[in-house]
């Protein structure tokens, strides 16, 4: 039975940012602490984390919430993590790194990741529920084999960040099967490693952690526990990925409900009971826990194709410039935007997409290429959804959080590409808050991630609906707009 004071803390491991969410026995979050995370970026697509400087920000952080935890009177009963997902590090024999973690940013397998794709990207896709990409860890690990094979060679162990967090803590070093789920190496229907893809990437299973499932817990060593004030033996949750716990953060897990995150990228993910991807292999499918399956799609370009609007546009505030944009029709005058200027994720998984703007005219100004490409991510969004509901998951509602969804026009867009309202919910600590729920449930508190109770999640404190005209528009135009990728995609080849 659940005691009032006491306390889960919920460790997301971000790409940018380290979060610690503590949240009672009501499954509410009382108190959240964060601390950076700097992601290194540089030459040839490298992006990466220091291990050493994101376990000291994990420390510090988890330090500060137990003594604010112990200020409030709250005993912390459990330990469970969340990660960003396709991280990749290699260990020596003693556990210690050889090599910064590689983030999902990291292209430096963008040419790899191309050969695979085309020579049997379909088959591992299906196999594994995960894209052929340059964020894949078995991308990143061919890259290792093929650009670094003295240090491929003396590797002990590949792992994730999250597990070598984890594995500082408990002495124990073991992979999720949601995490795994989206590294490429996981079979989704046998729930091991995939023999076809170990073979692409280079790489034996016992030279990749041992699997356990999301609620599996593990005694915290005695020496973490003096450092952070808590009692050696305390269960430590190996938790999950940050998508699939972002869509239990917002409390959609229900079928047919979706969650939306718009921040610089987005996201658009639904929870089913089995896994597989659709006929085309145009969405993931990655594990949350307790036999929940995430299908969906992540849009490199979301909020940044403002930001780089104002930019590009003289300099001018982004707030202003969405002002602007506000008053122009849907479907701006007739100016179509493919938004790719990172590249491109969900559906295409193309890192080579580029950008554009079709139809452009002596009449249009700023603030039609803005909407242009406001809407063309409302509509990457939508194709997302499509792809999602062709796997055999349609969508019927939308619980959508993010930086974005503050601007009126950017809700407004969206939710008339989806054709749907957008019923826009407070961030109470993303995956974090997801982690610490999924902490409950591996304590015995309840019996299923379903049998949560409904008031665990707070209402939307708004619902934006589809405006028909803008719907009807960005319909119409949708079909040219898949056009113009196929033929910019041939052109550029």
């Amino acid at each position: 039975m659940n005691e009032v004071g006491e306390v889960v803390l919920g460790i997301d491991l971000g790409t940018t940012a380290t979060k610690v969410v503590a949240v009672d026995a009501a499954y509410r979050p009382v108190s959240t602490v964060e601390r950076p995370a700097p992601l290194r970026s540089g030459r040839g697509g490298e992006a990466v984390h220091a291990p050493a400087t994101v376990l000291a920000g994990v420390a510090d952080a988890l330090r500060e919430s137990t003594e604010r935890c112990a200020r409030l009177g709250l005993t912390v009963r459990g330990l469970s993590f969340s990660a960003a997902l396709h991280t990749l590090l290699a260990l020596d024999a003693s556990g210690e790194p050889l090599t910064p973690a590689l983030s999902w940013a990291d292209t430096r397998a963008a040419d790899i990741a191309r050969r695979l794709r085309a020579e049997r990207g379909e088959a591992l896709h299906r196999a594994t529920g995960t894209p052929v990409h340059p964020m894949a860890p078995l991308a990143k690990l061919a890259w290792f084999a093929a650009h670094e094979p003295e240090l491929f060679r003396r590797t002990a162990t590949w792992c994730g960040m999250k597990d070598y967090v984890l594995s500082r803590f408990t002495g124990r070093l073991v992979t999720d099967l949601s995490c795994a789920s989206a590294t490429g190496l996981l079979d989704i229907h046998t729930g091991d490693w995939h023999g076809p893809a170990l073979e692409a990437a280079g790489v034996r299973a016992e030279r990749l952690p041992e699997l356990v499932p999301p609620t599996t817990t593990f005694p915290l060593l005695p020496g973490p526990a003096a450092e952070f004030g808590l009692p050696a033996g305390l269960p430590v949750v190996a938790g999950a990925g940050d998508g699939p716990l972002a869509n239990l953060a917002v409390g959609a897990t229900a079928p047919a409900t979706a969650a939306l995150s718009l921040g610089t990228s987005g996201a658009l993910r639904v929870v089913r009971d089995r896994p597989g991807v659709d006929d085309r292999c145009r969405v993931f499918c990655y594990l949350l826990a307790d036999g929940l399956w995430v299908l969906g799609g992540a849009v490199s370009n979301a909020g940044v194709v403002a930001q780089w609007a104002a930019e590009s546009f003289g300099g001018v505030d982004v707030a202003d410039l969405l002002k602007e944009a506000a008053g122009i029709e849907p479907g701006s005058e007739g100016l179509t935007a493919l938004p790719h200027l990172l590249g491109e994720r969900a559906p295409w998984w193309d890192p080579d997409a580029r950008g554009a703007l079709i139809g452009l005219r002596h009449g249009h100004g700023r603030a039609h290429m803005t909407r242009a490409m406001i809407e063309g991510v409302g509509q990457q969004l939508a194709l997302v959804r499509d792809s999602v509901a062709a796997a055999g998951a349609p969508i019927a509602s939308v619980r959508a959080t993010g930086g974005a969804l503050r601007s009126s026009l950017w809700a407004e867009i969206v939710a008339a590409a989806l054709d749907m309202p957008l019923e826009i919910t407070d961030d109470t600590g993303g995956s974090g808050f997801g982690a610490a729920l999924l902490g409950w449930r591996a304590l015995g508190t309840v019996s299923h991630l379903s049998a949560l109770p409904a008031d665990v999640w707070t209402r939307p404190h708004r619902t934006v609906s589809p405006d028909p005209v803008a719907v009807r528009r960005m319909a119409q135009t949708r079909p040219r707009m898949e056009r113009c990728y196929e033929l910019l995609r041939d052109l550029s080849a």
